[in-house]
Formats: C-alpha cells, structure tokens, sequence
C-alpha cells in the first residue's frame, strides 16, 4: 500500500481527535479494528490529501457540521436564530406601558369614579388596592404558565382575558362590583409582564438582551406617570368610563402585532406537567441568593412607592396635597426613564450584579442629599430625578441577575420578581405612612437605610459572580 496508515502518521485521524465530527465518517466501525484505517471509510480520508489539517482542526465551525456540535445551541434558552431586536423591544414596551399603567389609571380617577359610583375618593383607592393584590398573584400563576406554554401563548391569552376585564369594569355600577372587577383585571393584567421577561430571556440575542430589558422595565416604571397623565385627559372629555374603553381596544388591537412579532416559545421541559413549573418556586426560594435578589427588589419598589408618597403627604410646602404640582413633579422624572434605555448598551458593559449594586448606591444617596435638600422644590426636583435613573438602572440589572441564576426556571424565577416588586410597591405606602411623625427628612433618612440593605442584599449575588 503506497500510502502510510493514520496509525504511522504524525498527524492522527478525525477518530482520535478531542473533537471528532461526522465528516470522517458517517458511520464509524470501531469492531473492525480499534485504530481504522482510511480504506474502511467510504469516504476519501484526509490523508489522501495534501492538506490534511481542515479536519483534524480543533477549532471547528457548528456551521460545517452536521452532527452534535451544530445542533447542540438549539436549547430553549438559545433557538436556532434570535428575533429581531428592534420591533421586539418597541412592542413589549408599548405594551409594558398599557399593561402595567392599568394600576395607576385610577389614581386619576378617584373623584369623578366617586361621584358617579355614589361613595367617597378615599373608598374608591380600593379599587387601587384590589388591582394590586391581584396582580402580584398574578405574577406567581403567568410564569409557570410561560415556562410551561410559552411567553407568547401567554401574552395573547392575557391580552384576550385583559380586554373583556377591562370593558367589565368600565360597566360597574357600583363600588363593590368595581372592586372586584378591578381584581379581575389585575389578574389577567399580569400575565404580561413575567411572560414578556421570559420571552426577552429566551428571544432576544445576548448582546441585546440588556437593552431590551431596561427598555421594558424602564416602561413599566414610566407607566406609572404616563397613565395617569392619560387618564386625567381623556376622563376630562369623555367620563371615567372611556378610559377604559380606550385601554380595552389598545389591549385588543394589541393582538395583531403580538401574533405578527412574537415567535413561538419552544417548551421548556419535556415531562411532568404544569405542576413542574409551579414545583420550580419553592426550590427558588430555598437559594439564599435568590431570596436576597427577592428581598432587594421589595427594598427597592418600597422605597420608590414610598417617597413619592412621602413628597405627596409630607412633602415640602406648595407640593404636599397639590395634585398638579405632585403630578409635575413624576413627571420631571421622565428625563431619567428614557436616559437609561439610550445608555443601556453603555451600562451593558458592566456585569449585571455590578450594575445592581452600584444602582442601589446611587439610590441610597440621592435619596439621602433630598432629606437634607427636600425643603427646595428644584434640588428636591433633581435629587428624584437621580433617584428614579438609580430604580430604572437597578431593575433590569436584578432582573437579568435572577435569570443567570435560575437557567432552567426562568419563567418562575422572574414571576417571583414580580410578585416581590408588587409586595414592595404594596408596602410603601404603609412605610410612609408610619413615619409620618418624622417628618419628610426623617422619612427619607429611613428610605436611604433602606436602600443600603438593599445593597447588602444585592452583595452575595456580586461575589458569586466574580468567584466563577
């Protein structure tokens, strides 16, 4: 035989390479001989040629292989090709804004809801409470749902639930049948926002995923301005009621740039049924790290509740009980909402955990410089300004810290997230409420103590990452 077998060669065959591919062999035959040779190939061995080393190459491409190495990223967590990030980004924001704001609209609805339901604005705030509660209990049921289903199953289903929920409560005749109606809507409302998370996770490609999350995150923050500005507009020309009206059609046109962007989510597991995903939250909450994520989120959603109730009832004089100018003043913070998103692919260059803890930091001390500064509208105006970047930075910063901690329950991982920004959100106002006697320096000297436990709990999640 004029050629020399691989057994002789200096340079060895595909078989014994660390990284074997199909193109040697598509059916290799070990029993003919432990080292064979190219002759029981059916294919011409590389050896045969005078370039011998595209094949034993440990740098192979999955692009020019069939076997286990192409198809090994096709997981749920990295599909075959990633959606397109722009119209992705644009819908799931839009729709974060609708979605989420639907907890603030009352809030600007409270007197003219009152009169026509025949009770006070004070009992009307119910209808407020009653969303909320829903909400966060919301959250616990879409991610399960998202991890078992698929995040765009569940945003349509919510969205087509939402639609008729919203058009309940624009009917109520009274108080109580609004409050349970506003319970409803809070239900089926949040199926978006862990199932929109989810899809971001599993859709969107790394390099953008961190854009796409603080641009979702930092909507359903603006919501809580922009939806009462909205609200307070068109209740002014056409009642209470069509602002309801007008979010259930949005909700419902919704449906068709939903089904045209979103893709299929493949699920996520392969047996054990919905009650697997749901089986996924209490091992969650029996990681520590997870559970001081968990813990900072409500640090952080009390805290953000909390001064904007403290500016509104303890605040400096010509903003405390001044609707208008409290209603300014959120609105001086949309600056900061829509800085983050431009700055996100800047602040992507730090690692998720960093970027929470330094949020955190921020917060702590803009909240701090208002305490001593709160009694001027204008350093008061720049020091929540501040405060809000800090909230719309650390959000998404937590949320992809959770989603690299928890791979394979992403959906449930997240849904705990929401659940624990709504229990802070819950507990604001309760904070500022209780300390109202020190006064709103006091009050925002606790918020920033606050908000170094925050820091303290973001910590561990900092460590783990810089250890691997």
């Amino acid at each position: 035989m004029s050629h020399p077998t691989p057994t002789t060669s200096p340079h060895p065959t595909p078989t014994t390479s660390p990284h074997p591919t199909p193109t040697t062999s598509p059916h290799p035959t070990p029993t003919t001989s432990p080292h064979p040779t190219p002759t029981t190939s059916p294919h011409p061995t590389p050896t045969t040629s005078p370039h011998p080393t595209s094949t034993t190459s440990l740098h192979l491409t999955p692009t020019t292989s069939p076997g286990p190495a192409a198809t090994a990223p096709n997981t749920p967590a990295q599909p075959s090709s990633w959606a397109p990030a722009a119209p992705t980004i644009a819908l799931l924001t839009a729709l974060g804004v609708l979605m989420v704001g639907q907890m603030y609209t009352v809030l600007a609805l409270l007197h003219p809801m009152a009169t026509a339901l025949g009770t006070a604005p004070e009992q009307v705030t119910w209808t407020a409470t009653a969303f909320g509660f829903a909400y966060a209990a919301g959250f616990l049921l879409a991610g399960p749902l998202s991890d078992r289903y698929g995040s765009r199953a569940v945003i349509t289903a919510g969205l087509v639930a939402a639609t008729a929920a919203t058009l309940a409560v624009s009917a109520a005749p009274d108080l109580p049948t609004a409050i349970v109606l506003r319970g409803l809507q809070g239900l089926t409302a949040a199926t978006f926002a862990p199932s929109a998370l989810s899809y971001v996770v599993h859709h969107v490609a790394p390099q953008r995923r961190g854009t796409a999350l603080t641009c979702i995150t930092s909507g359903m923050f603006a919501a809580a301005v922009l939806l009462q500005i909205g609200a307070q507009a068109v209740a002014a020309g056409f009642g209470w009621r069509a602002v309801f009206w007008l979010s259930a059609a949005l909700m419902a046109l919704s449906l068709i740039p939903v089904r045209r962007v979103l893709r299929p989510t493949l699920r996520h597991g392969t047996g054990g049924g919905l009650s697997q995903a749901f089986v996924a939250m209490p091992r969650l909450l029996g990681r520590p790290r997870m559970v001081a994520l968990y813990l900072s989120t409500v640090v952080l959603m009390s805290s953000f509740v909390a001064i904007y109730t403290a500016v509104a009832i303890a605040g400096p004089a010509g903003i405390a009980g001044n609707s208008h100018a409290i209603l300014a003043l959120r609105a001086s913070a949309l600056p900061a909402l829509v800085a983050i998103p431009v700055l996100a692919r800047v602040l992507q260059r730090l690692a998720a955990p960093l970027r929470a803890v330094l949020a955190f930091a921020l917060a702590a001390l803009t909240v701090a410089a208002g305490s001593i500064l709160g009694g001027h509208t204008v350093p008061l105006a720049i020091a929540l300004l501040l405060f809000v970047a800090a909230v719309a930075a650390a959000a998404p910063a937590v949320v992809e810290t959770i989603n690299a901690t928890a791979p394979h329950a992403r959906g449930a991982a997240v849904a705990l997230y929401g659940c624990s920004m709504f229990i802070g959100a819950s507990l604001g106002p309760q904070l500022t409420g209780a300390l109202t006697g020190l006064g709103f320096g006091g009050i925002l000297r606790v918020v920033a103590a606050a908000l170094v436990l925050g820091i303290l709990l973001a910590l561990p999640a900092l460590r783990h990452h810089r250890t691997r």
